[in-house]
Order: structure tokens, then sequence, then C-alpha cells
């Protein structure tokens, strides 16, 4: 069936109206028709079966037929820190990391980030890149749609990084000892996983430094230099399939 978001579902909802974009998205591109079903979710964790009763391009009215459980998480949390990179980029990472899995982004500048948005087109940009997220999302069938936080200096996101029960690791070209695979295969899972990836330039010593004398431990997927999206995506694909459900997810 059909997936679709919406802002909430109370427990005793029986029927809700859809407009915006889904409304239209339903009637006009999927030409869904009275009767047929669909599922809702309200990004929180909670599913509905429904069945439409009333279907146009300004207003959905749906009943709800019951509770779904949703699909099991992952057993682990992952964040990504990841720096500001070109939009196309981003779209694609941020699409990506939806689709695998990410329980959270957080946005930041670094010294050699070349993008810097100014605070109206920021706006834009985080709200296309919540829709680009809730889409994956749905398409993947995640009960969850991530979080997005806007964008803080490098500084701040390494000083502020939980230490408890966190694996904390950054992603550096010139790390040539610790690789990702032998970290992950030579302790026993952690809860929650910090993974941070810098701009398009790489990061600076200095924040290497920085980095490392806030906890986190510098790593290498290898002897290819990847484009920060690619490695990205690299990065959460292997975390998954060592620590995580990547052999469940879509």
């Amino acid at each position: 069936m059909r997936r679709f978001f919406v802002e909430e579902i109370a427990p005793t909802t029986h029927s809700l109206s859809l407009t915006g974009k889904e409304a239209r998205h339903i009637s006009k591109v999927l030409r869904m028709k009275k009767g047929e079903k669909l599922i809702l979710m309200d990004g929180k964790g909670r599913l509905f079966e429904a069945t439409i009763e009333k279907s146009n391009y300004k207003e959905v009215k749906v009943k709800i037929n019951k509770s779904i459980l949703p699909p099991p998480s992952s057993p682990i949390q992952i964040s990504l820190a990841q720096a500001l990179i070109k939009s196309n980029s981003m779209d694609y990472l941020i699409q990506k990391m939806a689709e695998l899995g990410i329980n959270s982004i957080h946005l930041f500048y670094s010294e050699r980030t070349v993008i810097r948005l100014k605070p109206g087109h920021l706006i834009n940009r985080m709200d296309r890149w919540m829709e680009i997220m809730k889409s994956a999302s749905r398409q993947c069938g995640r009960a969850f749609v991530p979080t997005l936080n806007p964008p803080l200096p490098f500084e701040e996101i390494v000083e502020n990084a939980a230490d408890k029960k966190t694996l904390k690791i950054l992603l550096w070209e010139n790390e040539e000892k610790v690789h990702l695979k032998k970290i992950l295969r030579s302790m026993s899972p952690l809860p929650h996983i910090l993974a941070v990836v810098g701009p398009e330039g790489g990061f600076t010593q200095d924040e290497i430094n920085l980095a490392r004398k806030a906890g986190f431990q510098t790593i290498s997927l290898g002897n290819r230099i990847l484009r920060t999206e690619t490695a990205a995506v690299s990065l959460l694909s292997i975390i998954q399939y060592e620590w995580g459900d990547l052999n469940v997810i879509c």
C-alpha cells in the first residue's frame, strides 16, 4: 500500500482529511480513488491503515481502519555530523542517509566549508531537505523521519558531542592506520554512533586536533579518496552492515 505522512494522528481518530501536497499527490499524480487503501504515518513511529472516502486535489478524506505495527528499527542509533556541501550533492546525501536509516543529521560549517547560506536561503534549503527526507522515509517504509539540525560551527559540534555509550568517529583522508571495519569488528556494538564527515576540502590539522581532544577517533575507509557524499553513504552502509540492519532496510 502507498504510504503518506501526516502531522499527527490521535489514537482515537476515526477519520482524517489530507490537504496540500499529499492531497494533490494522491488525487492528481497517483489518481487514487474512493475505496482504495493507504498507510498513514505520523513520522514518530505510529502507522495506520486507512481507506479513501473522498478524493480531489484540494482534499482527500480517509477513514482510519486500524493501527499497524511499525517495522523494527536498527539496533543502533546513528548520527551524522555533515559539513555543508554543494546543493545537488547535499540533496543526494540527505536522501541516501534517510534511506539507510540515519537517526539525525547535524550540519556544520568548518574552515574549508565553501557553502555559506544566508538566513533566508538557509530556511528554504532546510525545508527542502526535510521534504527530501520525508519522501525517502516514506518510500523506504520507515516509521520515523530523521531529525535535521541547522548548521553550527564545527567547534560546537565536537565539543558538545555526548560521551557515554557513543562511538565518536571522524572520517579523515590522511588517516593511514585506523580503518572503520577494524574498529567495528574489534569491539561490542554501542547503542549510538556519531560520525563526522567534512567538506570537499577536508579538515585542517587544527580541526583534527580539536576533534581528537574531544574524544573522536579519526578513521579511514581505505585507499580511495571519495567525494564527500559518497564517503557519507559508504560510511553509513558499512556501519549498518556490521552493527545495524542493512539487510532488512528497504
